[in-house]
């Protein structure tokens, strides 16, 4: 659709009188719910409604148009939208009157969130959130937006004056809706239908055109892959580190490092309590949209382990480490699994460290983060201070040049502005003696900062994200030697195995409870729907594509951790069940949804790799490696349709799609099989395997073969190869082959090294 003929919706504007105010204690129907960031607009005077037929009757009873709004708990600009707008008692009474208007959380539906951001980039050109998306009564979307502002500002309409406009539409020109809204429908759903696109090779072409094209995109100077506002996109800096890995091309990994280093070094990333912010805002990577997501976490965590690997640079595993005691620390259940995410806002701290007592109830973004020269001159004193701030970039009248909400202004985003050898030299001093001062100061200040009050928390437990956070734990515990790491991983994935995965189906979107884990029970025969959200001791929505693969990748990743076959086994199980249900048998891939969820306008698939990785991309990923394990034909052949599927697309544009290029680069291989076969006991063992992952080897996978014990029949069920591969004269036996071709076994850690570099 035309931006011409979204536009003329809104023609014929009218501007209506004064509506009387409405009382400021005011309870909808989202009060029964149990997402965060539904409850946030509980009490809003807007009449919300939750996405149901309760709502869709509504609105076809009293034939009104559908206000649809998606956004989370912990999204700045959703905050910012319902503080100006649906607590404004003039604006609530037109969306009451004229429409019903519905909330979503889209990290819990991102089913409905990913159709209708669809539309609203095929409307508007972007998207975002908060997203608002005017429907009609079988659902079809005809006007989009993200933000509005509450009244005619920054030479866009306002909210209130896009409502009077869409009512009057509404009423005077239906047809034109009617249309419009059938149109961008059906092209929502042709795109996903994808049929009769022709099918394109897919070879080492393909990852020299996408690394070409995030060349042409990167910041030399700063890092990065964009303009600003810069985002993190770890998955393309995994990408560029195989590519530097096959190719040998040393500009691929001085495109790594750079990123890496500005981004570590930058205000985006929290000095003091470690973990990433969203995004910067700037090209600088110092002033960052201050929300914390798991996912970002979890994938940022695993492109500094695989740099610190190919590069043995210590300061890549130390933000790894610092990622992780974040997550830990602050964003991780009591029985194991990992929060959704912090937000960006919070209450300013008073002198005392509580909420400033002028301004009790104004949050602001950063607030928990940023200080005051003078605060930091306090805790400090004058002997560290000024070493602290030449190093962090501290200033007088605080340093974030770029703000264009004033929200820091007089404050401090503390960023790496000088190196220790730098500030070594201002203040003659050795670096270590900087160190060890600047790591006395963080702990002095990171203690006071603990007194503020926090931002808010989302304690929504995500099947999708904790796979994410699970691979790169159980990753992690592997490469820096931190058994503590694999712990946390296993608590999360018994965590998912427990309270996600129930005996039965449940209808979309209905809360679950008494329902019965089959965390115990036998894999077969369908048992066991893994389920999308967890809070409050009850599930939620059955499981989407990502939760499936992600999870599934996470119980690979994990078993490499571990040797327990049982989290091998677990994931056959679900990448079985992710194709029974997520395959798309006339055109190959899979849907989003699975074959018996919610009917919406349009079953669609997602491929691009945004700041999630697609489903479709870690599922491919997720089959190859199972099929490494398994020698199973039927999982690579899978594997190998679901990227012929959209081949044109990857062929066409492969640096939009940087999750299914590293899936590309497995399949295209060389792949390693290494089989460790001995006892479990044996002292070698722990250095075989600290062999192989000090060494940047990605496409691999590492199985261990008991001599003894139950685990030996179960590993040999899930991979019967094995039982051709025993330990020799009793020791240890290593063996590593390449593209199904071994090489003679070893026993010596030294012929083992020279192994695994051929």
């Amino acid at each position: 659709m035309s931006v011409s003929k979204v536009l003329s919706i809104v023609l014929a504007m009218l501007t209506l009188g004064a509506p009387q105010a409405m009382s400021e204690t005011y309870t909808n129907k989202l009060a029964q719910e149990k997402s965060p960031y539904l409850l946030q607009h509980a009490h809003n005077p807007v009449d919300w409604y939750p996405w149901g037929e309760e709502a869709f009757r509504k609105a076809r009873k009293e034939d009104k148009p559908i206000f649809l709004s998606i956004g989370y708990s912990t999204c700045h600009w959703c905050h910012v939208m319902e503080e100006e707008s649906f607590v404004n008692p003039e604006i609530a009474k037109v969306l009451n009157e004229y429409f019903v208007a519905i909330k979503v959380d889209r990290e819990e539906r991102p089913d409905i969130d990913h159709i209708y951001m669809q539309a609203t980039m095929a409307m508007t050109g972007s998207g975002g959130w908060p997203m608002s998306v005017f429907l009609t009564l079988d659902l079809k979307p005809f006007y989009a937006g993200t933000y509005f502002p509450p009244t005619d500002r920054w030479g866009r309409p306002g909210f209130l004056t896009v409502l009077n406009a869409i009512h009057q539409k509404w009423k005077n020109d239906r047809d034109h809706i009617k249309k419009s809204s059938e149109e961008l429908t059906k092209a929502i759903q042709e795109e996903a239908a994808h049929k009769g696109v022709k099918r394109q090779t897919l070879d080492e072409t393909v990852l020299q055109k996408a690394y070409e094209q995030f060349a042409s995109r990167f910041d030399s100077e700063k890092g990065g892959f964009s303009e600003a506002p810069k985002f993190p996109q770890a998955h393309i800096i995994s990408f560029l580190l195989r590519y530097w890995k096959r190719s040998k091309d040393p500009r691929a990994l001085e495109m790594v490092e750079k990123t890496l280093q500005g981004m570590a070094r930058g205000g985006m990333y929290d000095q003091m309590g470690g973990g990433f912010h969203r995004y910067s805002t700037d090209e600088n990577w110092h002033v960052p949209h201050f929300e914390k997501m798991l996912y970002d976490q979890a994938v940022l965590a695993r492109a500094y382990l695989e740099a610190y690997q190919a590069t043995e640079r210590p300061e890549y595993a130390q933000v790894a480490r610092e990622i992780f005691d974040y997550v830990l620390g602050d964003m991780t259940d009591s029985e194991g699994g990992f929060y959704s995410a912090e937000d960006a806002d919070s209450l300013p701290a008073g002198k005392a460290g509580a909420p400033d007592p002028g301004k009790p109830k104004e949050k602001r973004e950063g607030a928990f983060y940023v200080w005051s020269h003078q605060e930091i001159e306090t805790h400090l004193g004058t002997s560290d201070v000024e070493i602290f701030n030449y190093y962090f970039g501290v200033e007088l009248g605080g340093n974030a040049a770029h703000d264009p909400q004033g929200e820091f202004k007089g404050k401090n985003i503390l960023y790496v502005k000088r190196t220790l050898e730098e500030t070594a030299k201002k203040f003659e001093r050795t670096p270590a003696e900087i160190n060890q001062i600047l790591k006395q100061a963080k702990t002095k200040l990171f203690e006071i900062r603990k007194g503020r009050p926090r931002p808010h928390l989302d304690d929504k437990v995500l099947t999708d994200w904790n796979g994410l956070m699970i691979s790169s734990l159980a990753f992690g515990s592997r490469v820096l030697g931190e058994e503590r790491y694999m712990k946390a991983a296993q608590k999360a994935s018994d965590f998912i195995l427990k309270n996600s995965v129930i005996a039965s189906p449940a209808k979309q979107g209905a809360a679950i409870s008494g329902i019965a884990s089959v965390a115990s029970l036998p894999r077969n025969d369908g048992q066991g729907r893994l389920m999308h959200l967890y809070r409050d001791e009850e599930v939620s929505v059955p499981g989407f594509l990502e939760d499936y693969a992600f999870f599934a990748n996470g119980l690979i990743d994990l078993y490499e951790a571990t040797f327990d076959p049982h989290y091998l086994e677990e994931a056959q199980f679900f990448a079985n069940e992710m194709i029974r249900l997520f395959w798309d048998r006339e055109s190959g891939g899979f849907f989003f949804t699975a074959n018996d969820a919610e009917a919406l306008i349009s079953r669609t698939k997602e491929i691009y790799d945004g700041a999630v990785p697609s489903g479709n991309s870690v599922a491919v990923l997720a089959l190859f490696r199972l099929s490494r394990f398994t020698m199973d034909p039927r999982l690579e052949t899978k594997a190998q349709e679901a990227m012929d599927a959209f081949s044109h697309q990857l062929a066409q544009y492969p640096a939009g799609f940087s999750q299914m290029m590293m899936a590309l680069d497995f399949v295209l291989g060389p792949t390693r099989e290494i089989v460790i076969s001995g006892d479990a006991q044996d002292q070698k063992l722990p250095a075989a395997v600290h062999k192989i992952y000090s060494l940047f080897l990605p496409n691999k996978v590492v199985i261990f073969h008991p001599s003894k014990g139950e685990a030996v029949k179960r590993i040999e069920a899930i991979s019967p190869f094995l039982k051709n591969q025993p330990p020799l004269s009793g020791a240890l036996t290593i063996y590593v082959c390449k593209n199904y071709v071994c090489n003679l076994p070893t026993s010596e850690l030294e012929k083992l090294s020279e192994l695994l570099v051929q």
